[in-house]
């Protein structure tokens, strides 16, 4: 206020500097005082908004989107985990299976033989190596368990492939398409232990089964089931339909059906867990 001059009567004066990307030739604009701090807190927003944006971006690019490196590189992971990971963790040497028995009663497997990894020469039938061999054979792991009365015997097993996501998807459609998993010429075969309850689990043995061709991994998760005491089964039944309701088979009425895809899904949890799970502390 000027010396002398009457209180009120004067306005503040305020100023602000050129924008970036101001143009001498433009024709300048006056704003009214009340005007200008609304375009500042205006201007504010907008930066904040952006940064948010950004910051979203950003953070979607770091998860795998959108060009899903995240996936790609949880796939390649995957394949490796038949030689980087214990067989403990594979194959535990006991499952839980909590509501997984005829009527949702609980489970529990015991493992009895792990098979030495191998590749899948022999390891198939005929016409389930020809409809895997699309997706090639890295590597085979199996694993037999029983349950606690050791009255059944469920053979895992979990064969990494050479394919990438692609090939993956097209074999888990033609699967689905044409019903390859319910082929009882499609089973998988059993590994017999010697020494074990297993012992006598052979292709004549084999009761259940179901097979799950992954399209997040290069894996394809088998189980199949029968009885401890070697009988042969006359109606092998796959998986699904013997856990369907009113489903009157021996396989079905002994609950072998829950047997393989009980198993089958708690190995396959374990091997999604241990993908996503970092091998390493952070730093």
């Amino acid at each position: 206020m000027t010396p002398g001059a009457v209180p009120g009567s004067g306005r503040p004066i305020v100023s602000f500097g050129e924008p970036e990307g101001y143009r001498e030739q433009a024709r300048p604009r006056t704003l009214p005082v009340w005007v200008r701090p609304r375009v500042a807190a205006a201007a504010a927003c907008v930066v904040l908004g952006l940064g948010l944006i950004g910051g979203a971006v950003t953070g979607s690019w770091l998860v795998g989107e959108p060009g899903q490196s995240g996936k790609r590189d949880s796939f390649a992971a995957a394949g490796g985990l038949w030689h980087s990971v214990p067989v403990d963790q594979l194959f535990p040497p006991t499952v839980a299976g909590q509501g997984a028995g005829p009527g949702r009663a609980d489970r529990t497997w015991t493992r009895i033989a792990v098979a030495p990894d191998t590749d899948c020469e022999n390891a198939f039938d005929p016409l389930l190596s020809k409809a895997l061999a699309p997706v090639g054979c890295e590597r085979l792991l199996r694993a037999t368990y029983t349950d606690a009365t050791q009255s059944y015997v469920t053979t895992v097993g979990l064969l990494f492939t050479k394919a990438d996501a692609t090939a993956m998807s097209a074999l888990a459609k033609g699967f689905k398409d044409q019903g390859l998993a319910d082929r009882t010429d499609l089973m998988p075969r059993p590994y017999a232990a010697k020494g074990t309850v297993a012992a006598r689990f052979g292709a004549e043995q084999r009761a259940s089964w179901t097979v799950s061709v992954l399209t997040d991994a290069p894996v394809v998760v088998y189980a199949v089931s029968g009885w401890a005491d070697g009988r042969t089964v006359d109606d092998p039944q796959p998986a699904a339909q013997a856990m369907a309701s009113g489903a009157t088979t021996a396989p079905a009425q002994a609950g072998l059906g829950n047997e393989a895809q009980g198993l089958a899904d708690r190995v396959e949890r374990g091997l999604r867990k241990t993908v996503s799970s970092p091998t390493e502390p952070p730093s």
